[in-house]
């Protein structure tokens, strides 16, 4: 797939969110790289990264920060997907939504439950 194909379909998942969501959202930037540089966990991929600061720790002293970063990975997903294009769009879709919910303070075991249905 190229690029500019999947960076749609990137910014159609960003679309999707609800309202609320999106409305919240501040001072994060998402963007497309092909492989992750560094993070990758034995035995698994890499799909997204979040770098900054959460939106639940913002506080005094947190002004004029840099943007944070949603890095959206091309390759592994690709590859997990096995160029399926229905499956593509449900990892990017999943890895969007994991990474904007770790911009408002969510942790990994915290979407886990979500996921699950867990109060």
């Amino acid at each position: 797939m190229v690029t500019e194909e999947f960076k749609k379909i990137v910014s159609e998942a960003i679309e999707a969110l609800p309202e609320k969501f999106k409305k919240a959202m501040d001072n994060v930037e998402v963007v497309v790289e092909q492989w992750p540089g560094v993070g990758m966990a034995r035995g698994g991929l890499l799909l997204g990264l979040y770098q900054g600061v959460p939106k639940t720790v913002w506080g005094r002293g947190t002004g004029l920060q840099i943007p944070d970063k949603i890095t959206i990975y091309k390759g592994p997903i690709e590859f997990l997907a096995r160029g399926n294009k229905d499956k593509i769009k449900e990892l990017v879709t999943d890895t969007v939504e994991h990474e904007i919910a770790h911009h408002f303070g969510i942790s990994d075991k915290r979407i886990g439950e979500i996921k699950k249905g867990v109060d």
